[in-house]
C-alpha cells in the first residue's frame, strides 16, 4: 500500500532547514507566476477573476499535500478553458460546481484502481493533437480582448469558430489604444526569458506591471479595458459552495465530467513524467490521482473550477529549487495572502495583458513544431 502514501510523507524524513528555504522561495516565485494565469485563465473559462485564484488556492494545496509528486504544481490551466466555458453556457455554475465534483469522484475511483499505471499505453500522438488544439483555441479566444473589440449584446461567442466569426464580424471596433498595450506586454514576455540574468523574475510580472502603469499613467491609454472595468473582483474567502442537483442533472454532466476526469488525469501524470526526468525522481501515478480527485472535490466546493498538474508551473517550481510538496502548499498559502489582502490591485490589470500571457500560453502548449514533424 506505499503507493497510496501521499510524496510530503516519505520526503519528510530526510527534510532540512536549507530545503525548506528553496522550497519556500521557489512556491512564492511560482504564486507570482500563478496569479495572472490563473486571472486570465478564470475569464477565459467564462466565470469570475477571483475563481481561477480559488482554484490555485484550495486545489493547488490538496494536490501537493496528498499528491504522488514531489514538486507538481497544481491550479486551474488552459486545457480546460474551452470545456469549463462551454459547461457554464449550457447549465450554469451548478451545472460546473456538479461536473467537476463528479469528475473528482471519478478520478479518486481511477487512482484505487490503479488507472494511473495505463498512462504509458496513451499513444503520444493523441495528447499531442489534443493540445495542439487546445493552444488554438486558446489564441483564437485572446483575439478579442487583444485588438479590444467590442461586440453587440447578444453576441454569440462561446464555441471557438463562433469567437472566430465575432472577430471578423466586429473587426471594424478595433481599438489601438488596447493593441498598444498589447503588443507591449507581449513584447515582454518574447524579449525577457532571452536574458538570462533576468530569468528569475518572472516575464508575466513585469509585462503585468508595465502594462498596469502604461493605462494609468499614460492619459491616452486610461480608457483601456481592465479587469476592474469589466468585473467585479470579490476579496475575501469564498464560502462553501453547495449545487443545486437532480438525476437529470448528473446523467446530463456525466460526459462533461468523464471528460474533465480524463483529461485532468492524463495532463497530471504527463506533468509528473516531465517533472521525474528533471529532478530524477519517481511518482506515485495512482496516489496522485487520488489526490486529482480530492483537489477538484475541494476546489469545486469553494467556488473553483477544475484544476489539474501545471507542466509550466511545475517547471518553474523545479527552476527555482523546490523539491518537495511544501513548494506547493507555500504557493497556494502565497496566493492566499494576495487574495486576501492585494486583490484590489488586480483590477488594475488590463484585458489586452491578459490576451498577451494567455497567447504565449497558448504558443508554448501548442507544440507546432512536434506536429509539423509528426
Amino acid at each position: 500500500m506505499k503507493e497510496f502514501v501521499p510524496k510530503i510523507f516519505d520526503v519528510m524524513k530526510t527534510y532540512s532547514k536549507g530545503q525548506l528555504v528553496k522550497d519556500v522561495v521557489a512556491g512564492i516565485i511560482v504564486a507570482i507566476i500563478a496569479l495572472p494565469l490563473s486571472i486570465a485563465l478564470a475569464l477565459a473559462s467564462g466565470v469570475s477573476p477571483e475563481q481561477g485564484i480559488y482554484t490555485a488556492i484550495f486545489a493547488g494545496f490538496v494536490i501537493s499535500f496528498l499528491g504522488g509528486s514531489r514538486v507538481q504544481i497544481a491550479g486551474p490551466t488552459a486545457a480546460f478553458a474551452t470545456i469549463v466555458a462551454g459547461i457554464v453556457a449550457r447549465n450554469g455554475m451548478d451545472g460546473l460546481i456538479t461536473a467537476t465534483i463528479m469528475a473528482g469522484i471519478i478520478l479518486v475511483v481511477m487512482g484505487f484502481l490503479k488507472f494511473g499505471n495505463l498512462i504509458r499505453f496513451i499513444s503520444y500522438t493523441i495528447t499531442t493533437g489534443f493540445t495542439f488544439g487546445i493552444a488554438v483555441t486558446i489564441v483564437i479566444g485572446q483575439i478579442k480582448d487583444f485588438l479590444g473589440l467590442t461586440y453587440p449584446a447578444g453576441t454569440a461567442a462561446v464555441e471557438t469558430m463562433d469567437k472566430l466569426k465575432a472577430v471578423i464580424a466586429n473587426i471594424g471596433t478595433f481599438n489601438i489604444k488596447a493593441f498598444v498595450v498589447g503588443v507591449v506586454a507581449l513584447a515582454i514576455l518574447i524579449i525577457w526569458p532571452r536574458f538570462k540574468a533576468l530569468d528569475k523574475i518572472p516575464p508575466s510580472l513585469i509585462a503585468v506591471i508595465v502594462s498596469v502603469l502604461m493605462v494609468k499613467f499614460i492619459g491616452p491609454l486610461k480608457d483601456v479595458n481592465t479587469i476592474g472595468s469589466l468585473y467585479t473582483i470579490k476579496k475575501g474567502l469564498p464560502g462553501v459552495s453547495v449545487p443545486s442537483v437532480n438525476m437529470d442533472m448528473i446523467i446530463t454532466l456525466l460526459p462533461d465530467a468523464l471528460t474533465i476526469a480524463v483529461l485532468a488525469g492524463i495532463e497530471s501524470l504527463l506533468s509528473c513524467v516531465v517533472s521525474d526526468g528533471m529532478i530524477g525522481s519517481r511518482h506515485k501515478p495512482n496516489m496522485e490521482l487520488v489526490a486529482q480527485g480530492a483537489g477538484n472535490i475541494v476546489s469545486a466546493l469553494f467556488g473553483g473550477i477544475p484544476a489539474t498538474g501545471a507542466i509550466a508551473r511545475t517547471a518553474a517550481n523545479v527552476k527555482n529549487g523546490g523539491r518537495t510538496p511544501v513548494a506547493g502548499m507555500v504557493h497556494a498559502f502565497t496566493l492566499l495572502l494576495i487574495l486576501l489582502f492585494l486583490m484590489p490591485y488586480a483590477s488594475l490589470i488590463p484585458m489586452t495583458c491578459l490576451a498577451s500571457i494567455l497567447m504565449i500560453v497558448g504558443y508554448n502548449m501548442s507544440g507546432w513544431r512536434t506536429v509539423g514533424r509528426m
